[in-house]
C-alpha cells in the first residue's frame, strides 16, 4: 500500500440519505447499517465526484495508506448496472484527465466485447455540453465570442471594495473588528472569477470570506468559526454566493449547519452563479 487521496465519511454527520451514491461514478459507497460507507478502498479514484452532493457535508478527501485504485475491478462491478453507469464512469474519467484510467476501462469493455457508449452517442455530445454528464465543476468551457465592437465600455480606474485580509476561511479570525456586526459576504473561490461585478455588486460593504467546499480539508473548522461569526462577531447577514456546479453545494450546507447550531438567528441569502457570469437565483433562507 502506498499514501494516496481517497474519500472519508464521517459516520457522525451522515444521515444515509443516499444522495452520494448515484453520484459515485465507481460504484464506492453503499448504504450499509443506514450510513453511507466506502466498500472498498480499491473502489475509490479520490477525485470526489460524491462530496458536493452530501447535504450534511460528511465526505471530505484524505491522504493515507491504501490499496491501489483498481480500474479493471471497478469495471467489472460498473457493467453490471448497465450502458448508463458505464457512460457516466467514462466521461468522469475523461472530466478529470484521467487517461491512464480511461484506458484501462476502454481495454476491459474491448476485452469483454462491450460497445463504448460514448462511441454510439458522440453525436449529441458534441451538439450538447450538458448530455456529457459527470462532475460539472472539473468540465471544460470556451465562453469566447467572436469579437463585437464595444459599447458602452467603461473608463477609468475602479477601487476594489476589499476591506480586509486575510480572506480564506481557515485563516480567519471571528474577534477581528472589521466582522463585528458586520454584513458576511462568504463566497466560494471561483465566484470572483466569474462575476465582472463581484466587487460593486456583492463585496461593496460587507466582510469576505472564501472557501471551497470540494478541494478545502476539515471543514468541521468552517462551521465553528461561522458558529462563532454569528453569535460573537455578531454579524447582521451571511450571504453566501456560490457556483451552478453540485460541489459549490456543500458551502450552502455548511453555513445553514453553523446557522441551525448557532444561539442567533440572522438572515442568510444564497446566490447562485452560472458558469458564464449570470445570477441563476438569489434567494433567503432561514434556520431550520
Amino acid at each position: 500500500m502506498a499514501k494516496r487521496k481517497i474519500i472519508t465519511i464521517d459516520e457522525k454527520k451522515c444521515n444515509g440519505c443516499g444522495l452520494c451514491i448515484p453520484n459515485c461514478p465507481e460504484g464506492a459507497i453503499q448504504i450499509i447499517d443506514q450510513k453511507a460507507r466506502l466498500i472498498s478502498d480499491l473502489f475509490c479514484d479520490g477525485l470526489g465526484a460524491c462530496i458536493g452532493h452530501c447535504p450534511q457535508g460528511a465526505i471530505s478527501i484524505e491522504e493515507r495508506e491504501a490499496v491501489a485504485y483498481d480500474e479493471k475491478k471497478v469495471m467489472s462491478n460498473i457493467v453490471k448496472q448497465g450502458k448508463n453507469t458505464i457512460k457516466a464512469h467514462l466521461l468522469h474519467l475523461k472530466e478529470h484527465n484521467e487517461h491512464k484510467y480511461l484506458q484501462l476501462a476502454l481495454d476491459y469493455l474491448r476485452e469483454q466485447k462491450i460497445e463504448n457508449p460514448l462511441l454510439a452517442e458522440a453525436p449529441a455530445v458534441l451538439k450538447n455540453e450538458h448530455a456529457l454528464g459527470g462532475c460539472p465543476g472539473s468540465r471544460a468551457f470556451d465562453f469566447r465570442q467572436p469579437p463585437v465592437q464595444a459599447q458602452g465600455e467603461q473608463t477609468g480606474k475602479r477601487p476594489s471594495e476589499l476591506r480586509q485580509w486575510p480572506l480564506q476561511l481557515h485563516l480567519i479570525s471571528p474577534q477581528a473588528s472589521y466582522y463585528q456586526k458586520a454584513d458576511l459576504l462568504l463566497a466560494a473561490d471561483c465566484t470572483a472569477f466569474t462575476l465582472g461585478d463581484f466587487h460593486k455588486d456583492y463585496l461593496k460593504g460587507k466582510a469576505l470570506a472564501i472557501a471551497c467546499p470540494k478541494l478545502d480539508q476539515d471543514k468541521d473548522v468552517y462551521v465553528e468559526k461561522l458558529i462563532a461569526l454569528i453569535d460573537e462577531a455578531l454579524i447582521n447577514t451571511l450571504t453566501v454566493i456560490i457556483m451552478q456546479v453540485p460541489c459549490c453545494g456543500g458551502l450552502v450546507a455548511i453555513a445553514q449547519q453553523a446557522l441551525d447550531q448557532a444561539k442567533r438567528k440572522i438572515p442568510i441569502k444564497t446566490v447562485i452563479v452560472s458558469l458564464q457570469g449570470e445570477i441563476l437565483s438569489a434567494e433567503w433562507v432561514t434556520a431550520k
